[in-house]
């Protein structure tokens, strides 16, 4: 782990699922990068790893989801943060999940709060590729649930 990476790793963020439909597929992945853009219009960034599939996929789906995770979903993380990871409706399987109406993307329920959204904005930056995207849709909040976070490596509840 480089010192970089290590000290990154010090600072809590949220973890959330991104999801997308992607003609007959449904691909997701796990990130703890994920933010709050602007209010007004309401944006959020999505920071991911340029070379991976759902990057690319990306560029061509403009609409997908984001579901916030709760404490109680970390193994939900771990299934869309592993290498090779079958579609997402093969991991969701078993877990309360329904389609967007907005994006037609994978939500989980359950979580802290589910988006759905446009991208509008396309960054690339070093290694990744950040998505800016505006709100179509706030699918849920749940307030009383606490969130997961990421902090030094492991998934922890606040």
């Amino acid at each position: 782990m480089s010192e970089f990476t290590e000290a990154m790793a010090q600072l809590a963020a949220g973890v959330a699922v991104i999801t997308v439909r992607d003609d007959r597929d449904d691909l997701g992945v796990t990130v703890s990068a994920l933010m709050s853009v602007s209010v007004e219009p309401p944006l959020i960034l999505a920071s991911l790893t340029s070379n991976g599939y759902l990057a690319e996929v990306l560029l061509r789906q403009d609409r997908w989801a984001a579901s916030l995770l709760s404490a109680g979903q970390a193994a939900i993380a771990s299934r869309f943060a592993t290498a090779g990871r079958p579609s997402a409706r093969h991991l969701l399987a078993g877990v309360p999940h329904h389609r967007g109406g907005h994006t037609d993307a994978l939500i989980v329920e359950d979580g802290v709060a589910a988006l759905e959204v446009e991208t509008s904005q396309v960054v690339p930056a070093g290694d990744h590729t950040l998505f800016i995207a505006g709100i179509l849709a706030v699918t849920y909040v749940t307030p009383s649930v606490l969130p997961l976070v990421r902090l030094r490596g492991r998934y922890r509840p606040v």
